[in-house]
């Protein structure tokens, strides 16, 4: 199906607690926002972002949804408010995936549902593949089993260390430059919006990437750890786990035959949603995004 991708309305920010929480080798201290539902039987969603993002990311998303469910909304260690590790081999998504479980067994979670942009869709699927009895339903956010090349090429280009920017005005602008393409009808607002929620704000008043510069060293050649090289069998063990597929129209990372065939290979209940005008990654802050999780979630989660 698709649909428009206008934006929705913004709600007032809902309240969350901040969570730290040793991660699943006991080297970091992480962070994850909480956002309570009202009453202790809400369903509970575990979002995670994607490889330069945080949870910032899911702040639309996260503000339609609290309330009705539970967010357990991560930064994964080297982003955001979760500690650098000072070892870069260990940002790939096995070791992000063994935090994920450090964060579940701490706050003893039981029955989850799992929502994953771009590279936190990868770990959703590893997650589900390892204790499918755990999970409810999995939401994939522009990803799937097949990685498209020309996508990691351009993630490549713009990834990793670089000169802070002079002010937010700058970031902003840098935003526009190297992602413009992936977000139609964005304005100076939008973009803005953007670099708040990717940057922060140094002592001197310069502004940079709120990641550790070390992960890009998972994409670098033949070290690539970023991707697992077939995720085919990972789907086929997610067959009875209800999922939804959204997608940029304009995604360079997914394509139309990987959802198609991704479709073909699941039993159990799936639909995917194509977003106009939008690349990789969809924001999960267009009307028809928010519409079909909604739905979706009202299936899966009772």
């Amino acid at each position: 199906m698709t649909y428009d991708s206008k934006r929705a309305d913004q709600a007032d920010p809902p309240i969350y607690k901040d969570h730290f929480y040793r991660s699943g080798d006991d080297r970091l201290t992480l962070y994850a926002r909480i956002y309570e539902g009202d009453g202790e039987d809400k369903p509970t969603l575990l979002l995670m972002h994607g490889l330069t993002r945080n949870s910032a990311d899911f702040e639309t998303l996260a503000a339609y949804l609290a309330g009705r469910y539970r967010l357990i909304v991560p930064d994964q260690r080297g982003r955001g408010r979760s500690d650098y590790d000072p070892e870069p081999k260990n940002y790939t998504p096995e070791v992000y995936v063994a935090d994920m479980m450090a964060l579940i067994s701490g706050l003893q979670l039981d029955r989850i549902g799992l929502i994953g942009t771009s590279m936190g869709g990868l770990m959703a699927m590893a997650m589900a593949a390892n204790e499918p009895e755990r999970f409810t339903c999995i939401i994939l956010n522009d990803i799937g089993p097949i990685v498209e090349k020309a996508g990691l090429d351009r993630i490549q280009d713009y990834i990793g260390e670089r000169e802070p920017f002079n002010d937010w005005q700058d970031a902003a602008a840098h935003a526009r430059k190297v992602h413009g393409s992936a977000f139609a009808g964005y304005d100076a607002h939008d973009w803005m919006g953007f670099a708040r929620r990717t940057c922060r704000e140094m002592a001197d008043g310069r502004v940079k990437f709120d990641y550790d510069p070390a992960i890009a060293l998972g994409l670098s050649g033949s070290d690539q750890t970023v991707i697992p090289p077939d995720l085919w069998p990972v789907w086929d063990t997610l067959s009875a786990i209800p999922a939804l597929i959204i997608y940029g129209a304009l995604s360079d990372i997914i394509s139309t035959q990987t959802i198609e065939e991704m479709q073909q290979r699941h039993a159990g209940p799936i639909s995917a949603i194509e977003i106009t005008g939008r690349g990789h990654t969809p924001m999960l802050d267009e009307p028809a995004a928010l519409s079909a999780i909604d739905a979706f979630l009202k299936k899966s989660t009772r």
